[in-house]
């Protein structure tokens, strides 16, 4: 579009380009394949070698360690894969985005309600 103006970065925001793609694939990988109860079950079992087994890196797994979605989004995670990870701790979109926020999930919910009226 000959009008469209450059984005502009907003601060403390990872945006999700084809580097944070390439960057995170082995994560997101790891992440998808949590829509198999027994990939679910095996991460629960032994966290280390199942994070191995998909070739995630120091930061990634220090990430997985912390269950930081900062850090994991970071490290090159997708949000929408992150939520398979954040499921197996009966975390969900809303425990995400208040961490991402700085908020508790009441304050986020909060603001969501409020934003939709």
């Amino acid at each position: 579009m000959p009008n469209a103006k450059p984005r502009q970065p907003v601060p403390g925001t990872t945006i999700f380009d084809g580097e944070q793609a390439r960057k995170g694939y082995a994560l997101n990988k790891m992440c998808y394949s949590f829509n198999d109860a027994a990939n679910r079950a095996a991460f629960v079992a032994n966290e280390d070698a199942y994070c191995a087994k998909y070739g995630l890196n120091a930061q990634q797994r220090e990430a997985i360690r912390n269950r930081n979605v900062l850090q994991l989004i970071e490290a090159g995670g997708n949000a929408y894969y992150l939520a398979k990870f954040a499921g197996i701790f009966g975390l969900d979109m809303q425990d995400i985005g208040a961490q991402q926020t700085g908020m508790t999930k009441d304050e986020f919910k909060a603001k969501l309600l409020a934003a939709a009226r």
